[in-house]
């Protein structure tokens, strides 16, 4: 999200939402791009913090992620807005607000997986703690500007989206990654481009290649053999090849473009390998990550074979 403010006003980014959303992911992957993080900061010290206006500190513009939630000490929503609202119209500060919301399930899911304890739910299913949670946070949710549901999401996917929102503008090339995935583990919900490459024949069913990658040598060959593969190739890395430059002038930093194929081991490992190599021969230097290379073949995700 890149800010079109005046360089000396200060970045400022309340970072809230529901427990087990992800706010600590968000802060992390903040820090790594160069915001200043703290967390579970007690929001009527905020203006201490800050300061009056006109009395910060010369050249002190580094843009300040500032995490808080439910378990926050005087953590109340209405109070926490009258706040936002007198720091919104100082001429020295750029405020955004940040909600991280998650599926009521997903949100089980992780308590279940970590047997961590909700801390509205001391006598009560978590689902419970979850629910008023939800309805104390309502007013923060309605008001904040950026809302990320990360419900679908991996910590990785996470960190990405954070990039993509608060990186500021870039000085450097355009960030590009290539990725590939399995269809039958989920979408990646990040991606601007996906490319579905099930039409390719599927090494899976050679029983010399079932256990072997998109990396080795005999299942690219494999793949490559299919008519369908050089012309396909050829139309995609045009394509992305026409697209980047374009995306670049419109000022987008991040575009993820994802490979699927059914488990993601073969097809879709090979294709994102290729079309790195064509757009780092195009002047590009993409990062390639290939979500489900380590999950195990199985015929029960690939299907029946159809000779």
């Amino acid at each position: 999200m890149p800010s079109d403010s005046p360089p000396d006003r200060q970045r400022i980014l309340l970072v809230t939402g529901t427990l087990g959303a992800g706010k600590t992911t968000a802060l992390q992957e903040l820090e790594d791009i160069g915001w200043e993080a703290i967390d579970n900061f007690p929001m009527r010290l905020l203006g201490r913090l800050l300061g009056p206006e006109g009395e910060r500190a010369e050249g002190d513009t580094s843009p300040l992620a500032i995490g808080f939630d439910a378990r926050t000490r005087g953590f109340a929503p209405d109070r926490v807005i009258d706040r936002v609202k007198q720091l919104n119209a100082r001429s020295d500060l750029e405020v955004t607000t940040l909600f991280l919301d998650c599926s009521t399930a997903e949100l089980q899911r992780r308590y279940d997986e970590t047997r961590r304890r909700h801390h509205l739910a001391h006598d009560v299913p978590v689902e419970e703690g979850i629910r008023a949670e939800r309805d104390l946070l309502a007013p923060l949710r309605r008001w904040a500007d950026v809302l990320i549901d990360t419900t679908r999401f991996s910590s990785n996917e996470l960190r990405q989206v954070i990039r993509e929102h608060f990186a500021g503008e870039t000085k450097g090339q355009m960030t590009v990654t290539v990725s590939s995935f399995g269809f039958a583990r989920g979408m990646p919900p990040a991606a601007d481009l996906v490319f579905d490459m099930r039409y390719l024949d599927n090494p899976h069913w050679q029983p010399e290649l079932r256990e072997l990658t998109g990396l080795d040598e005999p299942v690219g060959a494999h793949i490559e053999k299919d008519e369908a593969f050089a012309a396909s190739f050829d139309r995609i890395s045009g394509l992305l090849l026409d697209l980047l430059p374009r995306y670049a002038a419109q000022g987008k930093s991040y575009v993820n473009i994802a490979f699927g194929c059914t488990g993601g081991r073969h097809r879709s490992v090979f294709m994102a390998e290729k079309i790195a190599a064509a757009l780092r021969q195009g002047g590009f230097s993409p990062t390639v990550l290939h979500r489900n290379l380590g999950s195990r073949a199985a015929e029960l995700i690939e299907g029946s074979h159809q000779p």
